[in-house]
């Protein structure tokens, strides 16, 4: 008996990927379990879910005969409080991830888990500040296609191949493997917050900039024609610069923040983009018509449209703009007649690195840039 059989299961109904059934799921409870697991796997495609929320992002696979399921790879292996450092497992819970009065600065998704937040480079508001993900990853163990484990990066100075791991399987959708363990770079834990909220044009995100008052995050909501920025530090220096924007903009100070704010636009079952476009831009893709929802302060904006032909318009204005579009999730019917990642450059040298890592194509096959 393999690992495979003694861990594998049959798929219920609710075992799908975009509409995709899968056959078999599997729960490895370690990296050596995992590995196991994938060695036993490979006439097998395969498909990572952590927690699901971010499962109907991207293409639909060709095929999921397997899911791995990283429920039970969970915890934090270690928190070096005095490197500002922690190393936690990927079925972690971001927002069950408690480390004093330190950070780890990604704003969750409710739900979501580490290796779904670094496989899609999700990252919120805070990203202004912080960074995304692939800043704030410093190591990473995988779990490649051929069953062997891999470290890059952290407290492991070991690289594989000469690439940086951390900077491959962030964004890449489980299409090199599966992520089992994470390292990230910690921030202490800022004692006081405060939003400063006012109906001002995207514009007005300029004159933030300029106040010199350093925003955690600048975002802006096209439905509400509001601006929310959020200050973060010591109570009276945050009071004082929560008071020059308050003064700046015409707006309110409170603790909490607009209801709009992290939530994509886009209603459950929606065509949902991600764009991206220089900050000088931002103006004009708020005033597009779209709703459009995001960081004013660092060109990172989600929208949601009514059709393909609205993709296309707002896709051909972010490349106007010298950005891009890339839509994230729509409904079944709508997702096969689209294509979803549009224009990328250097998909030739990303085909060279799926054929590397997976030759044979198995993981999360068709999920990624040109059906990689």
């Amino acid at each position: 008996m393999t690992v495979l059989d003694e861990l594998a299961r049959p798929a219920t109904e609710d075992d799908t990927v975009c509409g995709v059934p899968a056959r078999l799921v599997a729960a490895p409870a370690s990296t050596a379990e995992a590995a196991a697991l994938v060695a036993a796997a490979q006439d097998l495609s395969v498909v990572i879910r952590g927690a699901g929320t971010k499962l109907d992002w991207g293409p639909p696979p060709r095929s999921v005969d397997l899911i791995i399921d990283t429920g039970r790879l969970s915890g934090v292996v270690e928190h070096a409080a005095g490197d500002l450092i922690v190393i936690v497992r990927a079925g972690a819970r971001l927002d069950e991830i408690k480390l004093g009065d330190q950070q780890l600065a990604l704003d969750a998704r409710p739900g979501a888990t580490v290796g779904g937040t670094v496989a899609t480079n999700d990252s919120g508001p805070r990203r202004l500040h912080y960074g995304t993900a692939r800043d704030l990853l410093i190591g990473i163990t995988v779990v490649r296609p051929d069953g062997r484990i891999a470290h890059s990066g952290g407290k492991v100075v070991k690289n594989v191949a000469g690439y940086d791991l951390g900077k491959l399987y962030t964004g890449a959708y489980g299409t090199l493997g599966l992520i089992t363990e994470c390292t990230f770079r910690l921030h202490p834990t800022p004692p006081a917050a405060l939003f400063v909220r006012a109906v001002a044009p995207a514009a007005a995100a300029v004159a933030v900039r300029a106040a010199r008052v350093a925003p955690a995050a600048v975002e802006i909501d096209s439905a509400t024609g509001e601006l929310a920025v959020l200050v973060e530090g010591t109570p009276a220096g945050t009071g004082e610069r929560a008071a020059t924007l308050a003064k700046l903009l015409g707006g309110e100070i409170g603790e909490i923040a607009p209801p709009w704010w992290g939530v994509p636009p886009w209603p459950a079952g929606g065509i949902g983009l991600k764009l991206g476009v220089p900050l000088s831009a931002v103006p004009e893709l708020v005033a597009s018509g779209a709703a459009v929802r995001g960081s004013a302060g660092a060109g990172v904006l989600y929208a949601a449209v009514a059709d393909i032909t609205a993709v296309e318009a707002i896709r051909g204005l972010c490349v106007r703009l010298g950005g891009h579009a890339v839509v994230l999730t729509a409904p079944p019917g709508v997702r096969e007649t689209l294509d979803m990642w549009g224009p990328v450059p250097g998909l030739a040298l990303m085909r060279r690195v799926k054929d590397q890592f997976d030759p044979g194509h198995r993981f999360a096959p068709g999920r990624f840039v040109g059906g990689i």
